[in-house]
């Protein structure tokens, strides 16, 4: 379950179940791109860096993956909203691709890697 929204970052958390949706939507994404050059069944590791390299271009200048923007859900700069640029967008990608840090959160659902560059993944307010 989300957190509520933090009253002095106006930052609405994104629940657990959108994000694992969003990763596995870009996970196949990534997936399919790898096969292109090596079989996933042979080699692993072309996945992971495609998983590494969409994420820092995606999330770094646009905060939002295709997965996320599909569950709209967006990764935000904490506590300001802003985007993470290509640097930090880097870092969080690297640290996601070791997926532990991912699976160690605090009570607003921020990994290590999102607390590593300041960053929390929030849901998109309909509109």
């Amino acid at each position: 379950m989300a957190a509520s929204v933090n009253e002095k970052t106006g930052l609405d958390p994104a629940g657990l179940g959108p994000r694992l949706a969003a990763l596995l939507i870009d996970w196949v994404l990534c997936l399919l791109i790898a096969s292109l050059y090596a079989s996933p069944f042979e080699v692993a590791w072309p996945a992971v860096v495609v998983l590494i390299l969409a994420n820092t271009f995606f999330l770094g200048l646009f905060g939002q993956t295709p997965g996320m923007r599909l569950l709209r859900i967006r990764c935000a700069s904490y506590p300001d909203g802003g985007v993470l640029g290509l640097g930090r967008g880097l870092v969080r990608a690297a640290l996601l691709g070791l997926f532990l840090p991912a699976m160690i959160m605090d009570s607003n659902g921020r990994g290590l890697h999102d607390r590593a560059i300041g960053s929390m993944v929030v849901t998109i307010p309909r509109d």
